[in-house]
C-alpha cells in the first residue's frame, strides 16, 4: 500500500498509488500522470515507501526516478523487505539524487503494518476480534446456536473488516455451534481465506465452511488429502498452537488474519503474545453467566460508538514497533 506525489514549485504535478500486486508501483503511476515531463528534472517526488531497486513483478522504481532525472526524493520509511532494504536509497544517492528518509515515518509504517510484520517477524499481522455482553461474556451459558450480542451496524462493520484482511480463523466449537460462512455478505470486497481448528475432524462436511466458495485451511492432527479450495495442515495440538499456526500461514503467504473465536482459541494467541490488535465490540445484552471474555492487556488505540454498541480497538503494548 504505497502512495506517491510529485511536486514542482510547490504545485502537485503528478500523483499515483499502487493498485494491486503485479501492477505498476506508485512511483510509476505518479510519473506517468505528469503531463509535462520536462518539469521532472526540477521536481521532488514524495513516496511513502522506499522505491524498489530490484526486478520483481515490475521493473525497479529507483531506476525510473533516475532515468527521469528527478533530483529530490522524500521517503516515508525504509522497506524492510530484504530485496530492497536500503538498496533503493543507496542507488538513488549514488546517482546524484538528494534523498530524505523518515518523513511521517510512523504513519507510513502503520499503513503497511501487515507487510512489515510478515517480512520482519515471519508471521501474519494478527487481529483478535470478539463481541461481548455488557457484563463481560462472549456467549451465554449452554449456548447451542448463534446469539447476537451487537446490532446490525456493528455486524456490518465486522464484514467490512473481513474484506480488509487476508484470512479469518475460528475454533472447532465456534464452527460447530454457529456454522459460520466467514464471508463478507454485507460489504463489498474480497472474502478472506477461511481457517478452522479441527483437531479430530469433528466438523460436519456439510458445514458452511466447506462449501468450496473460498480457500479454506483446516488445522488438524489427522492426515487427510486436499481437495479443491480445501487444504488440511497437520499441527501438534499438545504444543503451542499459535506459533504453529503462524508458521503455516507464513507458508501460505498470508499477511494478516482475524482470530474470531472462540474463547479458547483467542486466549491461546493472547497467552503466546501473538497478537497485534484486538477489536472488541460491546453490546447492551446481559447474560449474567456464560463464557467469559478473554483475559488480556492492551493499549486503547481507538474507540467509537455504533448506535448503542461500542467498538474499542486495542494495540498490544508488549509488541515493539516495526
Amino acid at each position: 500500500m504505497v502512495g506517491s506525489v510529485i511536486v514542482h514549485n510547490d504545485i502537485i504535478i503528478g500523483e499515483g498509488w499502487h493498485y494491486q500486486a503485479g501492477q505498476p508501483h506508485a512511483e510509476v503511476n505518479a510519473i506517468n500522470s505528469v503531463k509535462d515531463k520536462s518539469l521532472l528534472k526540477e521536481a521532488t517526488i514524495y513516496v511513502s515507501l522506499e522505491p524498489c531497486s530490484h526486478f520483481g513483478k515490475t521493473p525497479p522504481c529507483a531506476n525510473l526516478i533516475i532515468e527521469n532525472h528527478i533530483p529530490n526524493v522524500i521517503i516515508g520509511c525504509v522497506d524492510s523487505f530484504s530485496e530492497v532494504s536500503g538498496k533503493g536509497i543507496e542507488k538513488l544517492q549514488n546517482n546524484g539524487c538528494t534523498v530524505t528518509v523518515g518523513t511521517l515515518e510512523n504513519e507510513c509504517i502503520e499503513l503497511n503494518k501487515r507487510f512489515f510484520t510478515f517480512h520482519n517477524k515471519k508471521r501474519p499481522y494478527i487481529i483478535l476480534k470478539w463481541a461481548e455482553s455488557s457484563d463481560g461474556y462472549i456467549a451465554p451459558d449452554n449456548n447451542s446456536g448463534i446469539t447476537w450480542i451487537t446490532n446490525t451496524y456493528s455486524r456490518q462493520l465486522v464484514h467490512k473488516l473481513r474484506t480488509e484482511e487476508q484470512a479469518i480463523l475460528v475454533g472447532t466449537n465456534t464452527a460447530i455451534t454457529d456454522n459460520p460462512k466467514l464471508n463478507a455478505r454485507t460489504w463489498k470486497g474480497n472474502n478472506p481465506v477461511r481457517i478452522v481448528l479441527d483437531r479430530n475432524l469433528k466438523i460436519s462436511t456439510n458445514n458452511n465452511l466447506f462449501d468450496g466458495s473460498v480457500k479454506t485451511i483446516v488445522l488438524t492432527e489427522i492426515e487427510k488429502q486436499n481437495s479443491e479450495n480445501l487444504f488440511f495442515e497437520v499441527i501438534d495440538f499438545l504444543k503451542n498452537i499459535g506459533s504453529q499456526i503462524c508458521d503455516l500461514l507464513y507458508k501460505h503467504q498470508i499477511q494478516s488474519v482475524i482470530i474470531e473465536g472462540g474463547s479458547k482459541t483467542l486466549q491461546s494467541f493472547i497467552n503466546e503474545e501473538l497478537w497485534d490488535e484486538a477489536h472488541v465490540f460491546k453490546g447492551t445484552t446481559t447474560f449474567s453467566k456464560g463464557v467469559k471474555t478473554p483475559n488480556f492487556k492492551g493499549i486503547v488505540a481507538n474507540s467509537k460508538t455504533i448506535k448503542e454498541d461500542t467498538l474499542t480497538i486495542y494495540k498490544n503494548e508488549l509488541i515493539p514497533s516495526m
